[in-house]
Formats: C-alpha cells, sequence, structure tokens
C-alpha cells in the first residue's frame, strides 16, 4: 500500500496541472477536469467527488493550485455550505446528482434560511411546505439571501409540521430557484451594492424527492451547513485564482478560463483574508503613514490575528479542534474587519471619505469599510456566536424556554 505524503501529494498536483491546466479552455471546461480530479474538494471522500485527504494534504493541493496560476473550483455558497452538507446529510442519488453539479460550477447555490421573524432565532421559521403527491408546496419568506439573484438553486429549510415542536418539524430541500412562485428583490447596501436578497415564495414546489436528511430532519441538516458557513467565513479560500461564479445565470462558464484569472481566494478569514495587513502597509508606505506608531501597532496586531486564524482554520479543518471552534472563527473574522476598518481610517485620514475613482486606492478600501458591520450581523450574530460557545462548547446552561416542547403552531409568533 503506498503512502500518501505532503511530497507525494506536491508531486502528483504538480504533475496534474502541468498536464490539464490550459487558459485558452472555457471555465466551464476547467471546472468540470478539477471535479473530476478530486482536487476541486479534496477532503471530500473518494466516492463524494474527492480524494479523501486530511486538511494539512488538502492545504498542498491549495497551495499547488496558487502557486501555478490555474482557476480553483467554484466560490459561491454551493461549494462552501451546500457540498458538505450533502456530502454529510444526502442520499447516493442525490450525492450523484448534485455534487458533480456544484463542483463542475453547473449550479450556482442560495441560502434559504433567514426570515424576516427568524433571524438569530433561526427555529422560528414561518416558510410553510405543505404535502401534495410527490411535491411540497412551499409559501414564506426568506432574507439576507446572498447571491440569490444569481443563483437557480437553493438551500431552502421550511415547517412541514407546526404541530411538532419548534425544533422538531422543519426539513431541508433542494430548492429550484427558476420557477413560477420565486419572486427576488435585492436589498441595496450602503456600499452602493446588492448582494443580499429578499425571496418571496407563493405556491412553488420542490419535489419529495428533494429532501435531504428525511423530514422532520431539517434542523439537524441545517446546522451541518451553519457550521460549514461559520468556519468558511472564518478560514480562508480553496486554493487557486480566479473571479469567475457557477451557475447559468452568472453566465461566465464560456468564458476562457484564462481571462478569469485576477485575484486569489486565499487567506485568513472570509472577509479580506490574509491579505488585510498586506494591502494596508502597501498603502501607508505609499502614503507617508507607515511610521505612525498607531498605525504599525494596528497592522501588527491584524497581521497576528490573521495568522493564527490560519492556523485555528487548520486544526479546526484537520479535526483537531473544540466544538466551539467554527463560532470562535467567526467571531474573530468579525474582529478582524472592525481592527481592519479602524486602522484603514487612520491610515487614509480624509481620503477615506472617497470613493471609487476618485479615491487614490480604487475605493476597495473604503468599501471595506462600510461593509465592516455586516459579517457581525450575517451567517449568526456575534451575540448568538456567544451563546453557542457557552453552551456547547463550555457547557453553560441554557436560557430557560418556557414554551420547550410545545408544538409550533402553540408558540407565541416572533414579531
Amino acid at each position: 500500500m503506498t503512502t500518501i505524503t505532503t511530497n507525494s501529494v506536491r508531486d502528483e498536483v504538480r504533475a496534474w496541472l502541468s498536464a490539464t491546466w490550459d487558459p485558452e479552455i472555457t471555465v466551464g471546461e476547467w471546472w468540470e477536469l478539477l471535479a473530476r480530479s478530486g482536487y476541486g474538494a479534496p477532503t471530500f471522500p473518494e466516492d463524494d467527488y474527492g480524494k479523501g485527504y486530511n486538511r494539512g494534504l488538502a492545504n498542498v493541493v491549495n497551495e499547488e493550485l496558487a502557486a501555478s496560476g490555474a482557476v480553483g473550483p467554484p466560490a459561491g455558497l454551493g461549494y462552501l455550505l451546500a457540498a458538505p452538507t450533502i456530502v454529510a446529510h444526502a442520499t447516493r442519488e442525490q450525492k450523484d446528482l448534485w455534487l458533480p453539479r456544484i463542483l463542475g460550477g453547473v449550479d450556482a447555490w442560495c441560502q434559504l434560511f433567514s426570515e424576516p421573524g427568524a433571524g438569530s432565532d433561526l427555529a422560528g421559521l414561518q416558510c410553510k411546505a405543505e404535502r401534495d403527491g410527490d411535491e411540497w408546496v412551499i409559501t414564506g419568506q426568506k432574507v439576507w439571501t446572498s447571491t440569490a439573484q444569481l443563483c437557480n438553486m437553493g438551500m431552502l429549510i421550511a415547517r412541514t409540521d407546526p404541530d411538532a415542536s419548534k425544533h422538531a418539524g422543519i426539513s431541508y430541500f433542494a430548492f429550484d430557484m427558476d420557477q413560477v412562485g420565486v419572486e427576488i428583490r435585492p436589498l441595496r447596501e450602503m456600499t452602493g451594492r446588492a448582494m443580499f436578497n429578499e425571496v418571496f415564495i407563493d405556491g412553488a414546489r420542490v419535489p419529495d424527492w428533494n429532501m435531504i436528511g428525511g423530514l422532520n430532519n431539517g434542523w439537524a441538516v441545517a446546522n451541518t451547513t451553519l457550521a460549514a458557513e461559520r468556519a468558511g467565513l472564518g478560514s480562508g479560500g480553496s486554493g487557486g485564482g480566479g473571479s469567475a461564479f457557477p451557475g447559468p445565470l452568472a453566465d461566465h462558464l464560456g468564458l476562457r478560463v484564462g481571462d478569469t484569472v485576477g485575484r486569489v481566494r486565499t487567506g485568513g478569514t472570509g472577509g479580506g483574508g490574509g491579505g488585510m495587513a498586506n494591502s494596508l502597509i502597501k498603502i501607508a508606505q505609499s502614503n507617508g503613514t507607515s511610521n505612525d506608531p498607531v498605525v504599525r501597532q494596528g497592522i501588527a496586531k491584524l497581521w497576528i490575528l490573521q495568522t493564527i486564524g490560519k492556523y485555528s482554520s487548520l486544526r479546526m479543518r484537520g479535526g483537531g479542534a473544540s466544538a466551539g471552534a467554527p463560532n470562535i472563527a467567526k467571531l474573530m473574522m468579525s474582529d478582524m474587519l472592525r481592527l481592519h476598518r479602524e486602522v484603514a481610517t487612520l491610515i487614509l485620514g480624509p481620503d477615506v471619505g472617497l470613493m471609487g475613482k476618485d479615491a487614490k486606492t480604487g475605493g476597495l478600501v473604503q468599501e471595506g469599510i462600510l461593509f465592516s458591520p455586516g459579517p457581525s450581523i450575517y451567517g449568526g450574530t456575534d451575540q448568538v456566536q456567544r451563546n453557542i460557545i457557552g453552551e456547547r462548547a463550555l457547557g453553560l446552561p441554557k436560557e430557560p424556554d418556557p414554551n420547550k416542547g410545545a408544538p409550533f403552531k402553540d408558540v407565541p409568533k416572533n414579531a
């Protein structure tokens, strides 16, 4: 039996990239090759289109993808959230349908979880799914749905049994976004962009076959998605460069893959990665603020937090971290973005008020400053993360719940 080592994996990936990476083919063709190789999701089991590598070996794959200049696997929530959830909970037939399409960039997924009255208290969701033969009829509203306008598939949790208790009557579906009864409305941010959306669902349908994890077991499945989300937001990307987005609506699959190389999705956090400190160093050096002791101290602290985040991510993904590690990573990302905002404001001075082409730095730093409050809210607020750490990792008692075990239909609804 051949022993898999860091060096053997590095040699194999280099050889594969040398023989396969071609900037002249399309994005879709490249992603299909990457998916077939198993290097697109190296931590997934071999039967689930991966290599079965531990996190250390997977990072070798990511390093080689980045070093070669090749485009990495598809960005987006299909890769980050849906695929790990499908690996953990889906049937063999469901895996064989959806995993190749996610890893090959054919589908783009969004997360249909939060509702106007069910954000921090997600289990209070009221979106309902009613059985109609071999289908479920979905009615309800979702909000803060990232990139919904670019996605043809959704991870939907809906209430399938109002007579069950709050957490017990929820099911998880792979939901077709491109159908009658689905309306997407963008939510404009103060950055000027609209990454988030409201999604209104009125009588849309989903096959019973699309239920993942079994009837009324959606809360357990959703927690797998949430853990992947918090770990992903607080850790680095998957390696490799490329700005293409998956799915039919973005219309990137037919682009020449070499033309999409332009940024590297690696680093310590989902909110800027290991490049946050380095980008501020360059700006400080260019405008003469690099000798300011307060600026220097802030940049040093940011670099230290990024480095801690990087190694915490390696430990977490290698299976050697505590149960609260994803939540700690999420909190760390929020802290880093707040620190980045404070230090960047000191460095830019009056220029912090300029955006776009009027800004000497192109406006990206200013946009990051405006966006910085967002990550402390989405993916579960900082307060929710602290509650989870206290209850699940430290064993502290939960707050009393007078409605625990009561049928959801009898529980007072959130405002």
